[in-house]
């Protein structure tokens, strides 16, 4: 989705997806019309309003209006909790989204320490208890004489209550929420990281799976059905890429790629029938285009497929291949590289030297099947001399 820039605190960038634009409205709505219920819940802690003053004409909408955006306010101010502890550990954060479920602060990466973890999230919650605090002395405090006043007190106690509300369910285990990160930082204390982000990944899933079966039953609730995926894929996504970085560890692109002499190029002049046999019968379908020992360019069975069949004779490689190309040093580190892949949305990345030789080819297959093997034998790493897959013992 779209994300639009509406400012930046402490630095830092705090952005509105398209999704934020619906709930927004969506929240406004729900609390206006539930005006009665809440004020009789506040008056169960002494607020003494008058659910008659605040249901008259257009007010439970501008009510809605007025609590959404203090909640939302609340949201941001827990996410900003997260994000100066994390700058306090020297962790830089991207930015700061609003969206469907609420916020999320971007880390440009994620702690290995389970103390700095451990502090970074719990900070979203006390963040948010404190602004619940402050919202209640507020409700206290202001007077509930005239209707402007009664209004305010409304507001008030709708967030003291709402924020203490969005601390708890925080810190309910479902990774990766804070309550979450912080039962994988205590899981930290004795058990490898990658482990740990395994063990709360599982109970994330499961308490997901939980809040989606919750959500079925009436009152049907879409939201925490959406919520319930959002965290299952979250929790999933996280654990999968906790895993490659562990595993990945120290391995580098020439340690995984397919070396230049095993690699397949082609010719510039090649006609694209001829391109796509020799991917019938490599059972391959992407090559370096390599003109007077030089990688020129990149081309894919995509690239052939938007030929039509009966024009393959008259067009060449050249004609079709990418020549804006993503090079790769061989010494980068593997998650780099899959970085790489997965931003740029592509199967395979040139490796060249420092002198702009072409040392090799890494694709998705390279890197997964390092990884399964990796896995299946952890106490293996890669070759000293840099052979594609090929595995040693440590001593």
């Amino acid at each position: 989705m779209r994300r639009f820039r509406i400012g930046s605190a402490f630095g830092i960038p705090i952005q509105l997806d398209l999704t934020f634009l619906l709930v927004l409205p969506l929240f406004a709505w729900i609390i206006g019309s539930q005006v009665e219920p809440t004020v009789e819940l506040l008056n169960q802690f002494g607020g003494n309003l008058d659910p008659a003053v605040l249901t008259t004409d257009l007010l439970p909408w501008l009510l809605g209006i007025a609590a959404a955006i203090g909640l939302f306010t609340g949201v941001v101010l827990h996410e900003l909790g997260h994000s100066l502890v994390a700058i306090r550990y020297g962790y830089p954060i991207e930015s700061i989204t609003l969206w469907l479920f609420g916020g999320i602060a971007q880390l440009d990466e994620m702690p290995e320490d389970w103390r700095q973890e451990f502090l970074i999230a719990l900070a979203g919650p006390v963040v948010s208890v404190l602004v619940g605090i402050v919202s209640l002395v507020g409700f206290v405090l202001v007077p509930s004489g005239t209707t402007a006043f009664a209004a305010v007190r409304f507001v008030l106690g709708y967030l003291a209550l709402m924020n203490v509300a969005l601390a708890v369910f925080n810190m309910l285990p479902g990774f990766p929420m804070d309550g979450g990160r912080i039962l994988r930082a205590l899981l930290a204390r004795t058990n490898p990281y990658a482990r740990a982000t395994e063990i709360a990944a599982e109970v994330g899933k499961g308490f997901a799976i939980l809040l989606a079966l919750f959500g079925l039953f009436p009152p049907f609730n879409p939201l925490l059905i959406g919520l319930a995926f959002f965290i299952y894929i979250g929790a999933a996504g996280e654990s999968r890429q906790t895993v490659m970085r562990a595993a990945f560890e120290g391995v580098t692109v020439a340690d995984v790629m397919t070396p230049a002499d095993r690699v397949t190029t082609v010719d510039p002049d090649t006609k694209v029938r001829e391109l796509i046999r020799t991917m019938f019968e490599e059972r391959h379908t992407g090559y370096p285009v390599e003109r007077n020992g030089e990688i020129v360019g990149l081309v894919t069975l995509e690239d052939a497929r938007a030929v039509r069949e009966v024009e393959r004779d008259a067009y060449t490689v050249s004609d079709i291949m990418t020549t804006e190309l993503i090079v790769l040093s061989p010494e980068e580190d593997v998650m780099t590289a899959l970085s790489e892949l997965e931003g740029n949305n592509v199967g395979r990345l040139i490796v060249l030297d420092e002198a702009d030789e072409f040392r090799g080819l890494l694709t998705r297959s390279d890197i997964m099947t390092a990884l399964t093997i990796i896995k299946e034998n952890p106490d293996y790493k890669a070759d000293d001399e840099g052979e594609a897959t090929v595995f040693e013992p440590q001593a």
